[in-house]
């Protein structure tokens, strides 16, 4: 019974890391689409608002407790 349990947990552990690194990468995917919406001086609002949630999405990712039991 013991390996399930740790079987389990280790899954449960690569899945939440799996997702705290898909979001740190689209937080940059955004950040980066943000930045080059910005540059033409029409988009510059909505750069500004993708690029900033970009930004709190990568920042997010990075700095994420993991539960450790």
């Amino acid at each position: 019974m013991a390996s399930v349990t740790s079987t389990r947990t280790f899954g449960a552990a690569v899945a939440g890391l799996a997702e705290h690194i898909a979001f740190t990468v689209i937080g940059f995917v955004l950040m980066v689409l943000g930045l080059g919406l910005g540059v033409t001086i029409i988009m510059l609002p909505v750069g500004l608002a993708i690029g900033l949630l970009g930004l709190a999405m990568f920042v997010g990712g990075l700095t994420v407790r993991l539960n450790q039991r």
